[in-house]
């Protein structure tokens, strides 16, 4: 699939990182490989490759931390029941609340929650809106749920991220 238009969408960008995720998750090729295969048809938008490729990579890197966050969530089921495409979609969505400073939690969780519907089932949507929604609640009662951007004031005051990814 080539993208012509310079405005890509973040929703199609995110597509392509589950499909990445799904790739190397099945393929286990290196990360690079597999950006290179399938992030195809965003690099005529920096901007577009630029956060598809350090969401991919920002994902891969924490995934042991994602995991246990998830098992944490989902502690009366097995953790290998779940969907593989649920989970890559948990890992990428749990990746933004905790690492992307720019992304508001909601937006996060609503592209997560339509790719769930998209490439899984009806379900799905439901099952990741209840863990990213328990992940979000148990950041902020912790303190660790830091953001800054546009579209981030939530009553309580904006917020400013420690980022703890290597990719900006």
């Amino acid at each position: 699939m080539t993208l012509d238009h310079k405005n890509v969408r973040r929703r199609i960008v995110r597509e392509k990182v589950v499909q990445a995720l799904y790739a190397y998750e099945i393929a286990k090729d290196p990360p690079d490989h597999v950006i290179k295969c399938v992030l195809v048809g965003l690099e005529d938008n920096k901007d577009a490759h630029t956060f598809a490729k350090h969401l991919v990579l920002a994902t891969i890197e924490n995934t042991v931390e994602i995991d246990r966050i998830i098992r944490t969530k989902v502690a009366n089921w097995d953790f290998k029941r779940i969907a593989l495409i649920d989970r890559l979609i948990l890992r990428m969505g749990i990746c933004e609340l905790l690492f992307f400073k720019d992304i508001p939690p909601k937006v996060s969780m609503n592209e997560a929650i339509e790719l769930a519907k998209l490439f899984s089932t009806e379900k799905s949507g439901q099952f990741v809106n209840g863990i990213l929604d328990a992940v979000l609640e148990d950041v902020k009662k912790k303190g660790e749920l830091e953001k800054a951007g546009r579209g981030l004031f939530d009553g309580a005051g904006p917020r400013v991220n420690k980022v703890k990814t290597g990719n900006p």
